[in-house]
């Protein structure tokens, strides 16, 4: 049986909506900072969510709150800056950052965190807005033993798998490595596609070779509707956060000294294809785009 908690989230975009409707389902109490950011939030309210636009109303006698923002940037901003986080969070509250981020930025965060007398686990997750309404995300976490416990029992509520990688940022860094192979894979075959369009060769030709070959796997079938119909639906992640999470791992990479010569390659492409497609391009259209 869940017991209950009270929570706040910070950040209903796409993956912050699955999140929020999934604690809601599991009994949780949930309220919402309202920001035009959010995705429509009726259903959330029509369930028992509150939105508030006030930050120290929004958190006042929280168990945990979450931040879903679109990076690191965002989170200092939020927990840092004037009139943010840390000048109205109660000491004892837990904070499950589920924001893709800098590892280094992380620790910053934390320790600021921390020395309130509150809590902090970071808590990226993988897979697609699709599994965030559907409460299957995979949730990498990192904390301490006690906080990490602590923050499964709600996570619970919209997690098929949960992986603790070690203590502070170690979710964040798992989250980059992750992003790095996957992200990786899908700008390869998109390359590929683009490739054969260019040269004459039938692309569901090509899938069914891939797909039959070392060359099978989910990137390809996240990017198999959009080879066959156009449609974007089982990939919608943006060319924008894609290249954001390269630069992310790049530089975590440059800071620990580790070989980033694959990783940068792929931030290249995705960079120029950027500016070439436009901040609300997604992964799939990166074949047609790379085909120009």
């Amino acid at each position: 049986m869940t017991t209950p908690s009270n929570l706040a989230i910070i950040g209903c975009g796409l993956m912050g909506h699955g999140i929020a409707k999934n604690l809601l389902l599991a009994g949780h109490s949930v309220s919402v900072f309202d920001h035009p950011g959010n995705q429509p939030c009726d259903d959330l309210s029509a369930m028992g969510a509150e939105l508030i636009g006030d930050m120290a109303t929004l958190v006042h006698a929280r168990d945990a709150v979450f931040l879903v923002l679109p990076g690191s940037p965002q989170v200092d901003a939020v927990v840092l800056g004037a009139g943010g986080l840390l000048n109205c969070l109660e000491p004892g509250t837990l904070v499950i950052d589920a924001t893709s981020a800098e590892p280094e930025e992380t620790l910053k965060i934390a320790a600021a965190v921390q020395a309130h007398g509150c809590f902090y686990v970071d808590a990226p997750m993988t897979r697609t807005p699709k599994e965030a309404e559907e409460g299957r995300l995979n949730v990498l976490l990192g904390g301490s033993d006690e906080d990490v416990a602590r923050a499964q029992a709600i996570i619970d509520a919209y997690a098929e798998n949960m992986y603790h990688g070690g203590p502070v940022s170690a979710g964040h860094r798992l989250k980059l490595l992750h992003n790095f192979v996957s992200l990786g894979q899908a700008v390869i075959v998109a390359e590929a596609m683009a490739a054969a369009k260019m040269g004459g060769v039938d692309t569901g030709v090509l899938t069914d070779v891939l797909a039959s070959g070392g060359a099978g796997g989910v990137a390809l079938e996240r990017l198999r509707p959009y080879i066959e119909s156009g449609d974007t639906s089982a990939f919608k992640f943006s060319v924008a956060n894609a290249a954001k999470d390269l630069g992310y791992y790049t530089a975590m990479a440059e800071a620990m000294g580790a070989n980033h010569g694959a990783a940068d390659a792929v931030r290249h492409v995705l960079s120029s294809a950027l500016s070439t497609g436009g901040e609300e391009s997604v992964m799939p259209e990166l074949i047609d785009i790379l085909s120009r």
